[in-house]
């Protein structure tokens, strides 16, 4: 017997019924021989930990552009305390860690440089270009994972961790209770850390928030992260779901909607978000007209009949903040000119 087929031997010693177990995979579209050492759902986690998308998190906006400072969250350390949260809740539950933390490290690779307001302007391009389903950062990631990451041949992920990353939104459920325990650790996650992170750039104040929340949820981050965590442990222990209690959902659903008034729409805040969004366009343009540009791992795609407009919002969304600006100044703004 193998280390893997061990490890898969255990999980239906110490997991829940209502965990998903690796052995019982659905698979992955292109079949694979089996690791030796580490289940289906560990070798997922490690390909994502390691991809190239993954590491471009760590330069791309979470809510604030460009702050100064080193302490502001980025798109990489959301992902991170998304993971841990979610981990912990799996790990109290008897559920898959392994496979939480594949859909936790993953459900962002999509995101595109500007956070939500450059998943805006993509949006609008690709509705623009006749493209009907637009731009969602979800369904990106899956696109990433399957058709973009290793030039091409994407990372052939399991099922379960591909469900649980297309949703992880607020529209859609996913199919399993480990992409469910990521689906709402990634709602904790943010609107803590970006009660935060606005704290610090003095947007609020912790005596700011609205005290029929507070009361309920806590008077600091950390009295909020445990309460809510605690929350759904305790109220999806032994249940085939997951779920908050009725009071503790309905204080961080009209928290949620308080950050969306006070920083998620504030004017301070969003300030620089029209000329990140003119920038993507004017770059989405310039490589319509100019697809040679485009590297050529993003132009291969064409010959897999892939139109050339969605082709150029692939490669955008994959930049970085930084890369962005880089690229936009080394075309549209003009450089001294040195003889030598």
């Amino acid at each position: 017997m193998t280390i893997r087929e061990n490890i898969e031997e255990r999980e239906y010693e110490i997991l829940s019924p209502y965990a998903s177990h690796a052995r019982d995979s659905k698979g992955r579209k292109k079949e694979e021989e089996p690791c030796d050492v580490r289940t289906c759902y560990q070798r997922d986690r490690d390909r994502i930990l390691h991809s190239r998308s993954f590491r471009r998190l760590k330069n791309k906006t979470q809510v604030f552009l460009e702050p100064e400072g080193d302490h502001y969250r980025t798109r990489l350390t959301h992902t991170l305390e998304v993971s841990q949260i979610a981990r912990t809740i799996a790990k109290a539950l008897a559920l898959n860690e392994d496979l939480t933390e594949a859909i936790a490290l993953g459900h962002d690779l999509g995101h595109t440089p500007y956070g939500h307001s450059g998943e805006k302007a993509l949006d609008e391009i690709l509705k623009a270009n006749g493209f009907s389903e637009g731009f969602r950062h979800n369904e990106q990631s899956v696109r990433i994972c399957e058709r973009i990451e290793k030039d091409g041949a994407g990372l052939n992920l399991s099922w379960e961790v591909l469900d649980g990353i297309l949703n992880h939104g607020t529209d859609t459920m996913p199919a399993t209770l480990e992409g469910k325990i990521v689906r709402l650790s990634d709602k904790i996650a943010y609107i803590n850390h970006d009660i935060d992170d606005a704290i610090r750039a003095h947007v609020l104040t912790e005596d700011g928030l609205p005290k029929e929340y507070t009361d309920v949820l806590g008077h600091s981050v950390k009295s909020r992260l445990n309460r809510m965590i605690h929350d759904v442990i305790t109220n999806s222990m032994g249940k085939n779901d997951i779920v908050q209690s009725p009071e503790i959902g309905a204080a961080m659903k009209g928290l949620r909607s308080f950050m969306f008034r006070e920083v998620y729409e504030n004017k301070i805040v969003k300030g620089e978000e029209e000329k990140a969004q003119r920038m993507l366009k004017v770059l989405f343009g310039y490589y319509t007209d100019h697809f040679e540009a485009i590297p050529e791992s993003y132009r291969m795609l064409i010959t897999e009949g892939e139109a050339k407009e969605r082709v150029v919002a692939d490669y955008i969304s994959g930049m970085t903040d930084s890369y962005a600006v880089q690229k936009y100044h080394e075309l549209f703004v003009p450089q001294g000119w040195d003889r030598y």
